[in-house]
């Protein structure tokens, strides 16, 4: 039996699962790991400038392309502390990431060694599985066991923590024998379908609400050809959105308390029956569960059977993935078209639609400094179909899904459930390693992009190049809007007078100078018409420099964006869009 260190058997379990990317920050009680990763040589490794960073690199790795495991590294005691934002993140939204940590050695685990900490404890809630691996022989089935575990039933992150002498032992393991282990993924019956889909039979204005484990489960051409078959419009959640293109005829808009459409809460308003796939019930699209249910019918499939009723009871649950379910809906489908029996949903759906193109928000504003909704409206025109956003959370980001347009799967990247600020910058990196030649535009706001933006640094020394476009109001948006219900606008001031740069009028930091004292390219603009040139000039510099390209777009201070605690109650701060000429951008005055 061939021997080796067990870091080397990490290394080749890792391999044979299909790891080919790494991101991590080296340190003395991972070196081991990292020895052996040097030999190999197998598994290329972006070094992050925070710990934190390297977890959301991973994050967009994973959600970039179906089938990426994205892998993060770091050393004992805050590296995997610093994780725990990341596993928080990956948990909350089905997305497996592995994370892998340093330890003490064995014999001072107890002795309060430095940068000794029990981390398996403090990250249990936050992973699918955390183990410590104490016997060095354990080490390649631990990795195996990992991968597993993120590929079967909900997705999720996991953790493996590595003493380091466990990682220096020698064992006796052969890789030329090791296979990955069969995924458990649970699958609808064919009852259970045909239950379903009678159901949708008899309801008059029936939708189907897609959610995140649709495009985790690679699943949306199914969905699409479902809804097709049977007519019947569809509501992506924002973990979905991209499920079916913005611009099909079924596409039925968002559902939301904040990341909404108003036709898409209109819709969801009218109808009377809901299957539900591969979604949650998260509160900030449902609001409250009497307004969302009442006179409603509901269906709800999900790979997690505690999902099933967690939120409110539907009439019928389901457990099972995704394109297990939808596999068995488009069969179904197809028998009941064959035999002439599926109704007629063509008046429900150019309802459907009349609301698509009439409630919309106006975009069209002339205003200096600018107002973020024609930053948005300038986006739709200058970036093409083909764009993957990246975003977190902030007005920036509920602006941006009540205008921006997504047309495909996994173009529209977002840490939906846990919304930790400065995930942008490392999430989209990760997105650019995992996909050489996407069109990639990150969105933040000014604070969302102050958190992490020393990773820029890692885009500049590995040539990983995105736009990013940040709008900059100089205030804590969200929480400023939120503090209104408390007559307070209070601590979420960002602006201040900077010495070193009078010419931002009050706006404080100098993004422009930081952002090229890392390495990379940025432009400022004030006005509409300078959107388009610092675009061009953006996909110049990226073309000639291979480093992302900042695009600072400055706004009035205060704007509030359209939300509220109920989806049939939104608060609409701005005005609507009374013609064409308001929302020349939207989606529905362009069918």
């Amino acid at each position: 039996m061939p021997k080796m260190k067990a870091a080397m058997a990490a290394v080749l379990v890792m391999e044979k699962e299909g790891v080919t990317q790494a991101f991590g920050v080296p340190g003395a009680a991972i070196n081991p790991l990292y020895a052996q990763l040097r030999e190999r040589q197998t598994i290329s490794h972006v070094l992050a400038r925070h710990v934190e960073g390297a977890s959301h690199m991973a994050e967009g790795y994973t959600r970039a392309r179906a089938g990426n495991i994205g892998v993060c590294i770091g050393t004992s005691g805050p590296a995997g502390t610093d994780m725990v934002t990341g596993l928080y993140s990956a948990q909350a939204d089905s997305i497996p990431i592995l994370c892998i940590t340093g330890q003490a050695p064995r014999a001072r685990l107890h002795k309060e060694d430095f940068q000794a900490v029990d981390i398996t404890s403090i990250v249990k809630p936050v992973t699918k599985w955390a183990t410590t691996v104490l016997e060095p022989a354990q080490v390649p089935r631990a990795f195996q066991q990992a991968f597993h575990l993120m590929r079967s039933g909900r997705p999720g992150p996991v953790l493996i923590d590595l003493p380091f002498d466990v990682q220096m032992a020698e064992i006796e393991f052969d890789i030329d024998t090791y296979e990955p282990l069969p995924a458990y993924k649970p699958a609808a019956t064919r009852k259970q379908i045909e239950k379903a889909i009678a159901m949708l039979q008899a309801a008059e204005r029936p939708l189907i609400v897609s959610g995140g484990g649709v495009i985790n489960a690679d699943a949306c051409e199914l969905l699409v050809e479902f809804a097709e078959l049977t007519g019947v419009p569809v509501i992506p959640t924002l973990m979905a959105w991209g499920s079916i293109p913005d611009d099909h005829p079924l596409m039925a808009g968002m559902c939301g308390l904040q990341t909404s459409h108003r036709y898409g809460n209109a819709n969801l308003l009218a109808s009377d029956f809901v299957l539900g796939i591969g979604n949650r019930w998260a509160n900030r699209h449902t609001g409250s569960t009497e307004v969302y249910c009442k006179g409603r019918t509901f269906v709800h499939v999900d790979i997690e059977p505690t999902q099933i009723g967690r939120v409110f009871t539907p009439d019928l649950g389901i457990v099972s993935d995704a394109k297990a379910a939808l596999e068995l809906f488009v069969t179904v489908a197809r028998e009941l078209q064959a035999a002439g029996t599926l109704r007629d949903r063509s008046a429900w759906v150019a309802e459907c639609r009349e609301r698509r193109r009439t409630l919309l928000r106006k975009t069209n504003f002339d205003a200096v400094p600018m107002k973020p909704q024609r930053v948005y409206q300038c986006m739709n025109n200058n970036f093409d179909h083909d764009t993957t956003y990246v975003s977190t959370i902030g007005l920036s980001q509920i602006a941006g899904a009540q205008f921006l347009h997504v047309y495909h799967p996994r173009h529209w990247i977002n840490c939906g459930q846990a919304g930790p600020l400065g995930w942008t910058i490392p999430a989209a990196l990760g997105v650019r390693a995992a996909d050489p030649t996407r069109k990639i535009v990150a969105l933040s706001g000014d604070y969302d992009f102050q958190f992490m933006i020393e990773e820029l640094a890692v885009g500049a020394q590995f040539k990983l190049p995105y736009i990013h476009m940040v709008v900059n109001n100089s205030y804590l948006g969200l929480i400023r809007q939120a503090q209104r219900g408390f007559s307070m606008d209070y601590c979420v001031q960002l602006g201040f007078d900077n010495i070193n740069a009078p010419q931002l009028d009050g706006y404080g930091v100098d993004h422009k100078a930081v952002v090229e004292g890392l390495g990379c390219k940025a432009i400022r603009v004030h006005r509409q018409e300078e959107i388009q040139p610092a675009i061009r000039q953006a996909e110049q510099w990226m073309a000639e420099f291979q480093v992302p390209v900042v695009i600072e777009v400055m706004l009035e201070r205060v704007t509030n964006i359209a939300m509220g605690t109920e989806i049939d109650a939104i608060n609409e701060f701005e005005e609507l869009a009374l013609s064409a000429a308001d929302a020349p951008t939207a989606i529905g005055l362009l069918d």
